[in-house]
C-alpha cells in the first residue's frame, strides 16, 4: 500500500490521466482524492461520478449536461460533471461500466478538451484532469468488445493498483481504529477501544468486501457493543465472505455433498440466486453498493435483479438512505 501511495504522489503533480485499478471497496476513490490534494489543481474542485450507479439513459446528461428542452423533462439548463470540475479533477468511478456508445463521446471530450451539452449548439471548452477507477481487467474488457481500446490507452497513461485488504493485513488494526472513532463520534457515543479478541477475529477474516466491508462491520460493532470495550461478540462477519476451511463445508470422508449444498438440490437456479441476493442485501442492512461488492456483481446488475423481483411481487428491502437505488 505504501508503494501505491508513493507512486500516486510521484505522478500527482502532472496533468496526465491516471487509471486506478483494484477490487471494489479497496479505497480507490480515497487514493484519487489524495492525488487531487497533492496536485497543482488542489484549489480547484474534485468531482466524482459513479458510472455504475447512474442509469445509462441519464449518464450522458450527468457527464456533459443539457440545455433547456433537450429532452422531455429538461426544464432548465444543467451543468454536467465536466463543467463542474473545470480547473480541477474529474473522477470517473468504475469507468468500465460505461456503455460503449458513451465511451466514444468521452474519448472525444478527452481528446478535444471540449464537450457538447445535450441539445446544445456550441461546444464548451473544459480544463479538467481525468482520474478513472475500475474493478475489472480493462484489457480483458477490450478483448471482449465491451471497452474501447483507444479510450483505454487515453485513460491508462499511468496505472495504480490498490491491493485488496487481505494482502495488507497490518492495515486492519489501524483502519478499524479509525472507523471506531469515526462512528462513535458520528452516532454521539463514547469512544471504546477494540478488545484483543475482536482484533483477532478481524485478522482471521478474508475480506471479500475489502475496506468497505470492514467499515460496515465496525459501524455495526460500535452500535451493538456492550461494556467498556468492543468485544468479539459485536463483530458480526458474513459467512459467505469468511475464510472458512474447505473441510468445514465439504468433509474429507467423501461420503456425499455437504449438507448446505445438498439442501439446494431440486431447486431452480434462479430461485437460489434470488435468495442469495436478498439474504446478502438483508445482511448489508439494505446497502446495495456493499451487497453488490460481496456478490461480485455491478451495482447496475444488482439493481436490475431487484427491479425484476419487485415486478414479480417479491418483497425487496428499500435502499439505504443516501445510497443509489
Amino acid at each position: 500500500m505504501l508503494a501505491a501511495v508513493r507512486r500516486a504522489e510521484q505522478v500527482a503533480g502532472a496533468d496526465a490521466s491516471v487509471l486506478i485499478a483494484g477490487e471494489s471497496g479497496t479505497g480507490k476513490e480515497v487514493l484519487a482524492q489524495h492525488i487531487h490534494r497533492r496536485s497543482r489543481r488542489a484549489n480547484g474542485p474534485f468531482v466524482a461520478l459513479n458510472c455504475a450507479a447512474i442509469p445509462e439513459n441519464l449518464l450522458e446528461s450527468e457527464l456533459f449536461g443539457h440545455e433547456k428542452g433537450a429532452f422531455s423533462g429538461a426544464l432548465a439548463r444543467r451543468i454536467g460533471k465536466f463543467e463542474a470540475a473545470h480547473g480541477g479533477t474529474l473522477l470517473l468511478d468504475e469507468v468500465s461500466e460505461m456503455d460503449v456508445r458513451l465511451q466514444a463521446k468521452l474519448l472525444r471530450a478527452l481528446q478535444e478538451r471540449e464537450i457538447d451539452r445535450l441539445g446544445g449548439s456550441v461546444p464548451v471548452k473544459v480544463n479538467v484532469r481525468i482520474l478513472a477507477t475500475t474493478n475489472r481487467d480493462l484489457l480483458a474488457e477490450v478483448a471482449a468488445g465491451r471497452f474501447r481500446e483507444d479510450l483505454y490507452f487515453r485513460l491508462n497513461v499511468v496505472t495504480l493498483r490498490v491491493p485488496p485488504l487481505r494482502e495488507r493485513p497490518r492495515d486492519i488494526p489501524a483502519l478499524a481504529e479509525h472507523f471506531v472513532r469515526r462512528f462513535a463520534e458520528l452516532n454521539g457515543l463514547a469512544y471504546r477501544p477494540l478488545a484483543a479478541g475482536a482484533l483477532a477475529r478481524l485478522a482471521r477474516h478474508h475480506w471479500r468486501g475489502n475496506v468497505r466491508e470492514l467499515e460496515n462491520i465496525i459501524h455495526r460493532a460500535v452500535l451493538l457493543a456492550d461494556g467498556a470495550e468492543i468485544g468479539e461478540a459485536a463483530i458480526e462477519l458474513a459467512p459467505a465472505a469468511s475464510q472458512a476451511p474447505a473441510a468445514a463445508a465439504y468433509p474429507a470422508t467423501g461420503n456425499g455433498a455437504a449438507e448446505g449444498v445438498a439442501g439446494l438440490v431440486g431447486r431452480k437456479m434462479e430461485e437460489v440466486e434470488r435468495d442469495l441476493i436478498l439474504e446478502t442485501l438483508g445482511h448489508c442492512l439494505g446497502n446495495r453498493t456493499h451487497a453488490a461488492t460481496i456478490l461480485g456483481i455491478s451495482i447496475r446488475a444488482l439493481r436490475n435483479k431487484l427491479r425484476d423481483y419487485a415486478a414479480q411481487g417479491v418483497p425487496v428491502p428499500p435502499p439505504t438512505a443516501g445510497v443509489a437505488a
